[in-house]
This record gives structure tokens, C-alpha cells and sequence, in this order.
């Protein structure tokens, strides 16, 4: 059972001016001329070289030597796009995102300087299927090629229980645990260099942590790094650092299988089994089974040693075992339900690639007709897509292509959508995100799901609100959705009021910018949370929101803004803070070595953090038991909207339920049985087959799966298209009625918005700001109207102090602006101060005097608005979007700022954005009104 030779390394004395010297000797090196010419003289080039040859990392750097720029280079997963793109940066010696940039999900370094920019596949099929070929916009696109190499075998058959695949359950019993074990130490006990690290592959997130309780007690020997999906990405590359006081052993999934070089990786130890997805008919899920992996997956594995040292691999299978595995993997596109990628192809901006019938005959494995054919009947009687031709051929409804903008699995994008019908869009957007993400907001302690279940309580999940959700998937859920709820009701909200008052205090503004990102670190770690996940959530958030508002389905118009954390209002939290008993280190936290043992150990101890029903938990929590039992059962309804009739039996009135240990032959009461023996009588419900993980039983389980009736049937649920009808009367309703109230419009320079408004309006009620002087407009329809002309920077005179402010704002009760965006060209980041700026200043004025009532109408082009993020904007000021409407451009004026759009049922039209402010709470911060107008004052 001994090592293979160690797998040979080319060099090269050719030294390219733009890499470290330690990538000099890498076998890509001799080729680079041969390389270059070859992508010159051909439009397609295919490079096919070993694992770690310098594909990735030297040839995009060869073509920019040649001014072939901009270079895309793609890999397969998030944490190989950041690694290869910091190693590339740093051998260039450049700062990440200037010359050398990113673009993983929703995280962005890169810039118009960028010359080589990595990305992960998913990201520029998103850009394709939006932009077509102007995604591809560089100069050089490179995809990945993979290796070869030798192998060690084991002898002995009870590691692999079967003699072959076929025959052999791929499940990881103890004794592979422990002959892991075994192995690590033999290679401690034989290997000198201390730098020369361990790389186990494991197939599922339980045996990584079975794994590491075996290596807790040799922790003196050993630092142990975690590769999953579920670790942070900066946590992830904390396994990228060499290791001089102890031997490094990386635990990992198949995320380490390939694109990333981990440095001084001496050792892989394969378990050749690998955590496979798959379409789920019983259950109409996507699920996973443990899988023997192929001889090309092996082969990649093994490929991870041998890169920047010698390397030897141990694969815990018979070489007779070995040589009977697949050569390579069922592909995806073979496995799932296609339900997604039939959407986005139908979705597709050219008709060229918009058949999926036809676009999915072309794959490299083309998969079943009927698989494609079940996606289209399934999205066609979701009424996603609908048939346009008697041959077949599909289009999207405006539901269809609403579901496709989002950046979210497809039952997660149809949640959101029913959370928006019955009013609950910014919770099921929230919602929709934390089914799809990992890491969620809430620590996960590596191998303690104890603590997991304590950190979750402290959100979600006490006393009162557990009888509501069955699935422990949900319960998770909502504790994140409350622990997010509560990151931004008291920290942020607490930053929001702070900067709010550094807006009157310029000087002091950049400093306190600066430490923020510690200091929010320190509150996270205090209330179990982690930061990354936190920041992640909310920008997904903002660009699922905003494609809402691109789109003005018809339910957005009355959808109020207003988040649920601040239900009560009175909610108070103050940290009590508490220093534990050190506990076994996380691996994930011991990655964090500027982190001592104090602040590991400082908790705040103030819990429940959110308690029961607070922040509206168990109505959320009701509408999503719900609404996933909906989901759920239009998995099991034909196409004709039927339910099937196999899970439910007919049911006679006042009849007991059926006695299901009498369906099992198990039931030993006969007659004295409460429960009907009757195989007509109604089955009792299947708690699992309503929860997110579904019941694996199908069609066969002894429990009903028969819903009832819904409270959204899904034969009715329709998300329409916003009518798009424009009428006066939807803003004059909003104007006071009253004698003592009048409306302020801000900047409105040519007066012509005022001069209509005049003729709607009492203009003597109208009090408008330009900034013209008063010779400058001679209009009689002005008449009335109260004009303070030469304003040239209303938005300062907003914030300046009573005696120089002409606006008499105890009297204002609505403010209304057409915010000018024309004179800033295309540039969206000033554009996005001045709105910024202009929420700001108000909020300030607003909260200072106590303005609470007084109404903000902002009306502008509704792709503005959600370019700029004005939402977000308005949000950080605490206003909240209570309602909007189609602007009456006929009766009010025309807006001068447009944005055309070619996108298929995206609306471009002006809108009216109606916001409140909803001041925080006193009972948390104090009164900070009292600051803001001292501030005010002497500013």
C-alpha cells in the first residue's frame, strides 16, 4: 500500500517579465510563442495540458503581452475565479480590480482599466442570454482544459464494499474514516517538510465533519482547513497560505477538484466518491446521492499534487475497482429537470438561440426530447412560457420572463413572486435568497450542528413559533431572515443615524467611514453572524428588487416598503456582553489568526436576540408554510391543473382518518381502533411532502399528499404586467386638502412642471424652487404660485438653519421633485450622489423638526430608478416606498429624462415613487432628533 513515484514537472528557462519567479518553471512557460501564434492565426484554439501547467494564470498574461486585450478568462466555481485572479494580480505586481479583475455572483473587482477579467461560466451565460454576443467583448476568450497523472492503490476490498461500482454502495463508513486518519499520520510520521500540506476529498458536508472530529485530538500537528460551499470565499482562501509551525491538512468537497492551485500540496488522499445532483421524479425536487466517481474526475483530483512540489496520491479503491469506474461523469444537462435553462433560452434576446428544442439538440450531450418537452409542459402550465405555433414552439408570458431575471433557482424566484402577490414582496425576495445561498447569515461552527440549532433559536425558533413550519430547512430559513431582519435594525439603522449626522459634520466623515468594516466584524462575531453573507444578501437583494421595478408587475403598484423589523416600533436590543469558556476552535474561526482567544470568546448574551413574533415572524412564517405547500403540489398536478388522483382517496363526511398502522398491517386494536381500516377514508397528511425537502416516499407514501384548498390556487396565479394607464387624479389624491397645508417642488427650473400643476392645484398651495431669477420667466399660469427664485443649490438650502431658509417648512406636507439627470451624461455614479444627497438632506430637515407626515413623491423613469438603486437610497435615509403609479405626463408635463429599451415587456415609462419616513425607534437609539436639530443649528 505505498506511494506511486512521485509525478514529474517540466521547465523551462524562459522567464516571462509579468510572473513570480516561482511560476518560471511551469510547462506552459517553453510554449508561450507557439501558443501565441496559434491563437492568432485561428479564431477557435484548444489548449489541452496537465493540472497546474499555467493554463490559467500564464497564458492570458502571453496574449496581453501581445495587446490582445481585453482577455476573459473562465472557471468553474467562485473560489477559482478569486484565487487565480489574486495570484495573477499579485505576479504582476497590480492592485486587484485595476488591471487584473473579477466578477463572481454579485461581487464586482474589476474596472474600465481591467485587462484581463476572470469570471465564473454562470456569470457570462447570464451576460450572454442578456446581451448576446456584445457580452463577448474581448479581444481573447479562454476556457479551461484539464491533466493526467499516477496513482497508488489500496488492496484491500472492505474500503470499497463491492468489487465493483456497480455492485458497491458508495457510502463512506467508519473504517474509511479511520484509514484516512491512518494515512494523514503515516504521512506526517514519514514527510520531513513540514510546508508540504494534505488535500482529503471528501464527498459530502457530514463527512468533512466526521472527518475533522477524527482530527480534533491531533491538533498540535495538524491546522485543518474546510473547502466547502457552505465557508466563506475569503475563509475558503485562508487555505491557500502556507503553513510553517504546523502540517496543513485541507478537508474538501469536489470545490478543490479543479482550476485552483493550492501551494504545497504534497499529498491527495481521494475517497473516489463524489455528491451527485439529480431531478427527483418521486419527490419533484432536486436531490443528491452519494456517487463512485469517474476516472476523469479521479484524474483531476489526482492533479491537484505534483504542481509547485513533488506529489503523490493514495485512492482509496482496488486497481481492479479503479479500472471498472465510468471514464467520465454524467453530464448535468442528463441529470436535471431543465426547467431553468428551458426558461432563460426561451428568454433569449436573439430568436437564433431562443428554441430550446432546437439550441439543446446542439449541446455536446444532448438531452431527451421528453425531459425538454416535460420543462415546456410544466413552465407552459405554470404559465411561464405559452405555445405560439401548432409545431411547437414556445414564447415567455411577462410572468415567464419576470422569473427569469432573477438571479435565483426556479421554485426561489416563484416564491418571491407569490410573496409579491399577497403583498409580502421584500420578505420573499429575503426568503427566496436564503433558500439559494451559502454561507447564510447565521455561523455555522464546522461540526457542531448543536450550536447551529442554539444561534438559530436566538432569531427564530423559541417558544411560539415552531408549531408553524415542519421542514427543518424553514426553520433555518426564517431564523436568517430574522437575523438579517436584525443586522439591519440595529446596527444598521444605528450606522444610517449616524451618518445622517456626519453629513453636518464633513470633517469627520471619511474617518468614521474607515473603521466601520471592524467594527461591524466585532458586532457580527458578538451575535453569531458573518459579515460576508450579510453583505451578499443585500445585494442580491437590491438587483432582485430592482428587476421587480424594471419590470412593474401589477401588484408592485400598491406594494408597501415598509420592513417588517420595525413591527414593534418600541423593539430594543442592548448587548450584555460575556466572555465563555473557550470551546473547541471552529476550523473556520482558527483561520483568523489576528483574532485572540478573548474575542473568540466575547458573546453577547441579551437573547432571544428576536423573540417570538417579533418583526411579524409568524405571519412570515405562516405565508411561507403556505406558500411551499403550494409549490409542492403543482409538482404533482398534471397538465391539466388536476391534482393525482393516486394520493387521494375519497373522503365520506364525519369519517375518522385512516389508520396508517393498519395500511403498514401493523395496527394490533383492531375494531377498538380509533381510525378508520377503510382504504376510502382520508389519509392523514404528509408533513414532509409540504416542506422544502419534500418526501422521497412519491407516489407510494401511506400519508395524503392532497393540500386542500390554497390560498392562492395555482390554477388563478397569474403575475400581470402593471396596466400602464396614467391619471391625474392618482397624484392630486396624494395633495393636502387642507388650508393650512401646501406642496413644496423642489428644482423645478423652467417652471413648467409648477405651471401645470397650477392648473390641477390651488396655486396658491404651490411653493416652487429654481434657479432662475425673477426676470427670467414671464408666464401668467405662475400666477399664485409662491416662487423662491435664484435657488441654486436647493438641496443645501434644505439643511441650512432657520433664519436663512426661505422655506416655510412647518407648513409643508408634501414634497414633490423631478430629479434633472440630463447634464450628468451617462455617468451613474453622479447621478446616484445627487439622489443620495438629496435623501439625505431631506431626511435631516425632516427628522430635526419632526416633519413625520410630510409626503415625498419623486416621479422619474422607472430603469433610472432602478439603475440608480434609488430604493436602497431612499432606505438608508428611512424613507420607505409606500406605493407608486404610471405618471400623467399629458396633464403634468413631460419628463426629460427617457430611457429606451429594446428588451422584450421590460416597461420604460415615468413614474410616480411615493415615500414615507418611518423615523427608528427612540427606545433603541436614543433621542437622536434632538442631535440632528442641534446639529441643524449650528452647522
Amino acid at each position: 500500500m505505498g506511494p506511486s513515484s512521485p509525478t514529474s514537472s517540466c521547465s523551462s528557462s524562459y522567464s516571462s517579465p509579468f510572473t513570480s519567479p516561482e511560476f518560471s518553471s511551469l510547462p506552459v512557460m517553453s510554449l508561450r510563442e507557439k501558443i501565441v501564434e496559434k491563437v492568432l492565426e485561428n479564431r477557435v484554439t484548444l489548449i489541452v495540458g496537465e493540472t497546474g501547467c499555467g493554463k490559467s494564470s500564464q497564458v492570458p498574461q502571453f496574449l496581453l503581452a501581445e495587446n490582445m486585450e481585453p482577455i476573459l478568462c473562465t472557471q468553474p466555481r467562485r473560489f477559482a475565479v478569486v484565487a487565480v485572479a489574486k495570484m495573477v494580480a499579485k505576479g504582476r505586481n497590480c492592485e486587484l480590480g485595476g488591471e487584473v479583475g473579477y466578477h463572481i455572483g454579485h461581487s464586482k473587482h474589476l474596472s474600465e482599466r481591467s485587462k484581463i477579467v476572470f469570471k465564473t461560466a454562470g456569470v457570462l451565460l447570464d451576460e450572454m442570454r442578456d446581451r448576446g454576443l456584445n457580452a463577448l467583448k474581448y479581444k481573447v476568450t479562454e476556457l479551461l482544459g484539464v491533466d493526467h497523472g499516477m496513482t497508488s492503490e489500496l488492496s484491500s476490498l472492505r474500503y470499497c464494499s463491492g468489487p465493483s461500482p456497480s455492485m458497491a454502495n458508495a457510502e463512506i463508513k467508519p473504517e474509511v474514516h479511520k484509514l484516512i486518519h491512518d494515512l494523514v499520520l503515516h504521512i506526517h510520521k514519514n514527510e520531513s517538510d513540514i510546508e508540504k500540506s494534505i488535500l482529503v476529498f471528501l464527498p459530502t458536508y457530514y463527512a468533512l465533519e466526521q472527518q475533522w472530529h477524527l482530527m480534533k485530538p491531533l491538533s498540535s500537528f495538524f491546522k485543518v482547513h474546510i473547502l466547502h460551499s457552505s465557508v466563506d470565499t475569503e475563509q475558503a482562501l485562508m487555505a491557500m497560505k502556507i503553513c510553517k509551525s504546523h502540517r496543513k491538512v485541507i478537508l474538501a468537497t469536489n470545490i478543490a477538484e479543479s482550476s485552483v492551485t493550492i501551494p504545497k500540496v504534497a499529498y491527495v488522499i481521494d475517497s473516489c466518491r463524489s455528491l451527485q445532483v439529480f431531478w427527483d421524479v418521486n419527490r419533484k425536487i432536486d436531490s443528491a446521492e452519494l456517487v463512485w466517481v469517474s476516472k476523469s474526475q479521479a484524474e483531476q483530483r489526482r492533479g491537484r499534487t505534483g504542481r509547485t512540489c513533488d506529489g503523490q496520491v493514495y485512492r482509496l479503491v482496488t486497481k481492479s475497482f479503479f479500472g471498472t469506474l465510468e471514464d467520465h461523469e454524467c453530464p448535468a444537462i442528463l441529470r436535471l429537470s431543465l426547467r431553468l435553462q428551458v426558461l432563460l433560452i426561451s428568454c433569449a434576446e436573439s430568436k437564433a438561440i431562443s428554441d430550446p428544442k432546437v439550441l439543446l439538440q446542439k449541446a455536446l450531450d444532448p438531452p431527451y426530447p421528453e425531459v425538454v418537452g416535460d420543462a415546456l409542459d410544466l413552465l407552459d402550465h405554470k404559465r411561464a412560457l405559452q405555445k405560439i405555433s401548432p409545431r411547437g414552439r414556445y414564447e415567455p408570458t411577462f410572468y415567464g420572463r419576470l422569473l427569469a431575471s432573477f438571479s435565483l433557482s426556479f421554485d426561489a424566484s416563484v416564491l418571491v413572486l407569490k410573496f409579491g402577490e399577497i403583498g409580502m414582496l421584500r420578505e420573499g425576495i429575503l426568503l427566496g435568497i436564503l433558500m439559494d445561498t451559502q454561507p447564510l447569515p447565521i455561523l455555522h461552527p464546522f461540526g457542531d450542528d448543536a450550536l447551529f440549532a442554539e444561534y438559530t433559536g436566538c432569531y427564530f425558533g423559541g417558544d411560539g413559533n415552531t408549531r408553524l413550519l415542519t421542514g427543518r430547512k424553514e426553520m433555518v430559513i426564517m431564523g436568517n431572515l430574522c437575523a438579517f431582519q436584525f443586522w439591519q435594525h440595529v446596527f444598521k439603522d444605528k450606522q444610517r443615524l449616524d451618518h445622517l449626522q456626519q453629513v453636518l459634520k464633513f470633517d469627520e466623515t471619511k474617518v468614521t467611514a474607515s473603521l466601520l468594516p471592524k467594527i461591524e466584524e466585532e458586532w457580527c462575531s458578538l451575535h453569531y453572524l458573518v459579515q460576508s453573507s450579510l453583505h451578499h444578501v443585500s445585494e442580491l437583494y437590491e438587483d432582485i428588487l430592482n428587476a421587480v421595478h424594471r419590470f412593474r408587475p401589477k401588484f408592485l403598484g400598491t406594494s408597501n416598503g415598509l420592513p417588517t423589523y420595525y413591527d414593534p416600533y418600541e423593539f430594543e436590543h442592548t448587548c450584555l456582553l460575556n466572555c465563555d469558556p473557550p470551546r473547541d476552535m471552529d476550523p473556520l474561526a482558527a483561520d483568523n489568526e489576528h483574532l485572540g482567544p478573548s474575542f473568540e470568546a466575547k458573546k453577547c448574551v441579551a437573547v432571544p436576540f428576536v423573540a417570538p413574533n417579533q418583526f411579524q415572524s409568524n405571519n412570515v412564517a405562516e405565508k411561507l408554510a403556505s406558500i411551499i405547500k403550494e409549490i409542492r403540489v403543482q409538482y404533482v398536478e398534471d397538465v391539466s391543473g388536476n391534482q393525482d388522483k393516486a394520493v387521494n382517496g375519497s373522503e365520506t363526511p364525519g369519517e375518522a382518518p385512516l389508520c396508517v398502522y393498519f395500511i403498514n398491517g401493523s395496527c394490533n386494536r383492531g375494531t377498538g381502533c380509533p381510525f378508520s381500516h377503510s382504504l376510502q377514508a382520508k389519509r392523514p397528511a404528509c408533513k414532509f411532502f409540504y416542506s422544502l425537502q419534500g418526501c422521497r416516499n412519491g407516489d407510494s407514501c401511506i400519508f395524503s399528499h392532497d393540500l386542500g384548498q390554497p390560498v392562492l390556487p395555482s390554477s388563478s396565479f397569474t403575475c400581470l404586467p402593471e396596466d400602464g394607464v396614467a391619471n391625474a387624479a392618482s397624484l392630486l389624491r396624494l395633495f393636502p386638502t387642507s388650508s393650512d397645508g401646501s406642496i413644496l417642488l423642489l428644482d423645478d427650473t423652467d417652471m413648467h412642471f409648477s405651471a401645470n400643476l397650477a392648473c390641477l392645484y390651488d396655486p396658491s398651495r404651490i411653493i416652487s424652487t429654481t434657479c432662475l431669477s425673477d426676470s427670467a420667466i414671464c408666464d401668467t399660469s405662475l400666477a399664485g404660485i409662491r416662487i423662491l427664485w435664484g435657488l441654486c443649490h436647493s438641496l443645501k438650502t434644505v439643511i441650512s438653519e432657520a433664519g436663512d431658509n426661505p422655506i416655510p417648512w412647518k407648513e409643508v406636507k408634501c414634497v414633490l421633485w423631478y430629479p434633472s439627470l440630463e447634464s450628468y451624461s451617462e455617468n451613474l455614479e453622479s447621478q446616484k450622489t445627487l439622489m443620495q444627497n438629496f435623501f439625505e438632506h431631506l431626511a435631516i430637515r425632516m427628522l430635526a423638526d419632526a416633519l413625520y407626515d410630510t409626503r415625498v413623491i419623486i416621479t422619474m423613469n422607472n430603469i433610472k430608478f432602478a439603475q440608480l438603486q434609488v430604493e436602497k437610497l431612499a432606505r438608508d435615509s428611512f424613507f420607505f416606498l409606500s406605493e407608486s403609479f404610471p405618471f400623467d405626463e399629458m396633464s403634468f408635463g413631460e419628463l426629460s429624462d427617457t430611457v429606451n429599451t429594446k428588451r422584450p415587456m421590460l416597461v420604460s415609462r415615468a413614474i410616480s415613487y411615493v415615500f414615507d419616513l418611518h423615523p427608528p425607534t427612540d427606545f433603541q437609539f436614543g433621542d437622536y432628533a434632538a442631535v440632528l436639530h442641534r446639529c441643524l443649528r449650528d452647522n
